[in-house]
């Protein structure tokens, strides 16, 4: 097969459109599962035995569920039931709820791991446990966790894909709607791949700075 330079020339800004969207649906993705995955840490924490224990069940579920099959869930079935998203919102939501269960467990090891004496020290001042929290703990807990936090930036950004299925054209899927009309997949799946390589390699340099600046051993 015979690489045409002209071809490729006349895919990029397609193609670029659809690195946009794939980036705008990580960067979206990755914010909810951040938050989300914190408030699930919490929760698993909780007094109540029955909110802890729901909350380890749910998790373990989306967690070992397909992300797939929790898009096609969003997309396809919540309407059933009146809830009814956008493609790339119901792919960013899906995105971040199953990354939420994983960074979940990220922060919990991190808050396990901060010595005890800082708790002890804490109670030891009388300090109100919101500020506990998130004076003392939670700062510390993070800093420990930034280089998986990160990797799974990188891991969502790679999944992103499977948006495909729920009508989301992101890069792969200029990629195929380029095909498709020409016929020719060999140059605009190579670059969709190119461009997915220089991304995630970009994104890691970025990170071990920011692990460098940020993160404790």
């Amino acid at each position: 097969m015979n690489w045409d330079w002209n071809y490729t020339g006349r895919l990029i800004p397609d193609l670029l459109d659809g690195l946009r969207v794939t980036v705008t649906a990580t960067l979206f993705g990755y914010l909810i599962a951040l938050a989300l995955g914190l408030v699930w840490a919490l929760l698993r924490r909780s007094p109540s035995r029955v909110v802890g224990q729901t909350v380890r069940w749910v998790t373990e579920f989306v967690r070992s569920t397909p992300l797939l099959v929790q898009l096609f869930f969003i997309f396809y079935v919540l309407p059933a039931w009146g809830v009814t998203l956008g493609p790339l919102t119901a792919g960013i939501v899906g995105l971040g709820l199953h990354y939420s269960t994983y960074t979940a467990e990220v922060y919990r090891a991190g808050i396990e791991d901060v010595p005890r004496g800082q708790w002890e020290a804490a109670t030891a001042l009388n300090l109100p446990r919101r500020r506990v929290w998130f004076g003392v703990v939670l700062p510390q807990a993070v800093r420990r966790v930034v280089p998986t936090l990160g990797n799974y930036l990188i891991a969502m950004f790679k999944d992103t894909p499977f948006l495909l299925g729920i009508t989301v054209t992101e890069l792969l899927g200029k990629a195929f709607d380029q095909g498709a009309h020409t016929l020719k997949y060999l140059e605009p799946i190579t670059v969709a791949g190119l461009f997915f390589i220089v991304v995630s390699i970009l994104s890691s340099l970025a990170l071990r700075r920011l692990e460098k600046r940020y993160a404790t051993d």
